[in-house]
């Protein structure tokens, strides 16, 4: 099963990027893969939320259950529903000496094994180079203002 973790470090208000991070609906403005983010339903600390992404020219779609831990500037997520067998991970932020240190982890699982041997590399590359555009757009967002 690949796992992923990339990280950058971000100047500014950890609250600040923490209400960025925090804003899924809101990334579609700045992932130009990410076609939709859709809350289906809130609870007080929990969101149910619908995803669309282009890969290559092939639509992925899942749904997830994020949980936020404010008082940490923590969310885990995981799959409810989609087209990967596991799909799931945290967003961490913590204070360092020169800013805020985002880190992202994503553990995934294509779910066909005969498949998986061919498409888990590509995935995976396909899955980091999302997730450092994330950050990178996250990064650009924060230090602009």
């Amino acid at each position: 099963m690949p796992f992923i973790e990339v990280s950058t470090t971000v100047t500014g208000d950890i609250s600040r990027i923490w209400e960025i991070v925090s804003d899924m609906e809101g990334y579609p403005k700045f992932m130009p893969n990410l076609r939709s983010v859709t809350i289906e339903e809130r609870g007080e600390n929990s969101t149910i939320s619908h995803w669309v992404s282009n890969v290559d020219g092939r639509l992925i779609k899942w749904r997830e259950r994020d949980e936020f831990f404010p008082a940490e500037y923590r969310i885990a997520y995981h799959q409810i529903s989609g087209d990967l067998k596991k799909f799931e991970g945290q967003w961490l932020l913590h204070e360092v000496a020169d800013g805020v240190k985002i880190v992202l982890t994503v553990d995934f699982e294509f779910g066909i094994p005969m498949v998986a041997t061919l498409l888990n590399p590509l995935l995976k590359k396909k899955i980091r180079e999302n997730s450092e555009g994330m950050l990178a757009a996250i990064k650009e967002i924060c230090e602009r203002h």
